[in-house]
């Protein structure tokens, strides 16, 4: 995957001269956050729910809502004039997506591909792809039950040899609780398995570490179940279960994994309260043993129902974002450190500087955040649109 940044603080401090909006300063890690680009809900597109992905100098990514047909874009924003263009306006079904939550990922010869949440010919959700040369096709457009899953949420991975996997948030069998999926690089649509009732609904896509694909689910359909983390096609037993408790429920993201064998992750709920009455956990599950470790559990202040994954730094700091909670309620950007020390890089005011990030963020090689909101901007609190900014470390 061409993920890769082509940016540094030279060029951060040139787009500073642009006169890239400054929204704030972190006294304590003398930081700054800037707001790049600021959706309006039109024909740019709105509220972003994916993090964005860094190609040749420009952000690329997708949004939920606005475009011409209001039902969502492809977009790309250039960092250093912040000129966005819309690449597709979704147009909902049958002949197009509509309403991606998952992101964009890229193949070997730079292509992007993604899923829309809804549209296609049954309104199931599509699997597209745009080339390069902006050409824009569907690759799949799901049937839904009994051999198919509906409602693809996740941001899809390649593996090396050019298959792209995915997962559905729903359908599948007739219990409809979602699928894994495979598309070939000859094209060819392939469900995976099936997830039962109790340990199902995966909001998140999956990852590979180490040629294994490996996700979370969010939950099932009684209360002692409060998600998983699975090792897609691989039996139907997950490698752990939450149980709702202080061990976390609901995990929404993906996870990511490390050299020592351990998948790291967090869930939207539990921690301090049951189910969805904590604010959730930052946790990590050794693929060995299957025991979770729980790193940090958010108690509101410091952010509360993280809705993403985490991301790496160079230093093996561990990134993400909350979609409630630190400063304002709008919010928060968090840093957990190698000895288990989390703090707030920034919490979002729901104003000009963006709230409510359901997306995670991306750290670069110098150590510069960025990322989506999905509401606030261009006008307050969830009344807004969305922003997609930066958070660029002190000089050194």
């Amino acid at each position: 995957m061409r993920n890769s940044n082509k940016f540094g603080r030279a060029a951060v401090s040139g787009a500073m001269m642009l006169g890239l909006t400054l929204v704030a300063m972190h006294p304590a890690l003398a930081q700054t956050y800037m707001v790049i680009y600021t959706f309006t809900g039109g024909a740019d597109g709105g509220t972003p729910f994916a993090t964005p992905i860094l190609y040749n100098g420009n952000l690329w990514g997708t949004t939920n809502a606005g475009g011409a047909n209001g039902a969502g874009t492809i977009y790309t924003v250039n960092f250093a004039s912040r000129k966005e263009t819309v690449l597709h306006s979704f147009a909902g079904g049958p002949t197009d997506g509509a309403g991606p939550i998952a992101g964009l990922v890229q193949n070997a010869a730079g292509n992007f591909y993604g899923a829309s949440y809804k549209g296609g010919a049954l309104n199931f959700g599509t699997v597209f792809e745009l080339t390069l040369k902006g050409q824009y096709s569907i690759v799949h457009s799901f049937a839904g039950p009994p051999t198919e899953g509906l409602g693809p949420a996740g941001t899809p991975v390649f593996d090396p040899g050019g298959d792209l996997y995915g997962t559905t948030y729903q359908g599948g069998n007739t219990k409809g609780y979602g699928t894994t999926y495979e598309i070939t690089g000859a094209g060819v649509y392939k469900t995976g398995q099936n997830f039962p009732a109790d340990g199902g609904l995966p909001r998140a896509g999956l990852t590979l570490i180490n040629d294994q694909l490996w996700g979370t689910s969010s939950g099932g359909t009684t209360r002692s179940y409060g998600g998983a983390v699975y090792q897609a096609g691989v039996g139907s037993t997950p490698l752990y279960i939450f149980s709702g408790g202080a061990d976390g429920s609901q995990p929404m993201g993906p996870v990511i994994g490390d050299t020592l064998g351990n998948l790291y992750g967090t869930t939207s709920g539990g921690g301090n309260g049951s189910f969805g009455n904590g604010c959730g956990v930052i946790f990590k599950v050794n693929i060995a043993t299957g025991q979770e470790t729980v790193l940090h559990t958010f108690t509101g202040p410091d952010g509360a129902v993280p809705m993403s994954g985490l991301a790496w730094d160079t230093e093996g700091n561990l990134y993400g974002t909350t979609l409630l909670g630190g400063a304002y309620g709008y919010g928060t950007v968090f840093k957990l450190d190698t000895l288990g020390n989390l703090t707030t890089v920034y919490s979002f005011t729901g104003g000009a500087d963006g709230a409510s990030p359901n997306a995670g963020v991306l750290v670069d090689n110098v150590g510069n955040i960025w990322g989506a909101t999905s509401a606030g901007g261009s006008a307050t609190g969830s009344s807004g649109f969305g922003t997609l900014f930066i958070i660029t470390p002190a000089a050194s």
